[in-house]
């Protein structure tokens, strides 16, 4: 009798404590998993009164977004010179990140026809990093584009870049549902007239 109490009790005990370590499967999921990951989540919310400005360059972008002009591209494997040109202006690109050692990752390019900021509108939140060569382009803000707004598009990321100058935009995906989104590159500053 005093064995099967014995048992019970550390039964019990192995399930309690099996039970309160780890996290649910959502909390396992939105922790950054990367370096990359990290970083975009200490890249600062846009304040205003460049976040009002910025919802109206996403609602403009939904529209875009929702109805297109679309694009499909799929990106240049990480690592490699990316021939995937995502410059046309108010056009949907629907891209798909090639499978790689970690997860998904691709890059591609983006040439800039003025001088000025730009907003880099996504439909997944995370996984942005812009270079001009093998430096990286500071990103100044990020916004996340409420609901209300476009159910289309999570992210807003905004960089100042120069006319003229190719940059490569990188992403990286761990899940494979994030190795599908949509890239909508805007001028912050530009007003839009439908």
């Amino acid at each position: 009798m005093k064995n099967l109490i014995r048992k019970s009790l550390l039964a019990c005990g192995v399930a309690l404590l099996l039970t309160g370590c780890g996290g649910t499967e959502a909390e396992l999921e939105q922790e950054p998993q990367s370096l990359e990951e990290r970083q975009d989540a200490l890249l600062s919310t846009c304040g205003e009164p460049e976040a009002t400005e910025l919802l109206e360059v996403a609602e403009h972008a939904c529209y875009h977004a929702e109805y297109g002009p679309f694009e499909a591209v799929t990106a240049a494997a990480l690592g490699t010179y990316p021939f995937v040109d995502v410059s046309t202006p108010h056009t949907a690109y629907n891209i798909t990140l090639p499978a790689s050692g970690y997860g998904y990752g691709g890059a591609v390019n983006f040439i800039p026809e003025e001088s000025g900021e730009y907003a880099f509108l996504l439909s997944r939140h995370r996984g942005l990093r812009i270079f001009n060569g093998n430096t990286e382009v500071a990103r100044e803000c990020r916004l996340q584009v409420p609901e209300e707004t476009c159910g289309s598009l999570r992210t807003t990321i905004v960089a100042d870049l120069e006319a003229n100058v190719e940059y490569r935009l990188e992403f990286k995906a761990i899940f494979p549902r994030n190795s599908q989104f949509t890239l909508l590159v805007e001028e912050a500053g530009h007003h839009h007239e439908e």
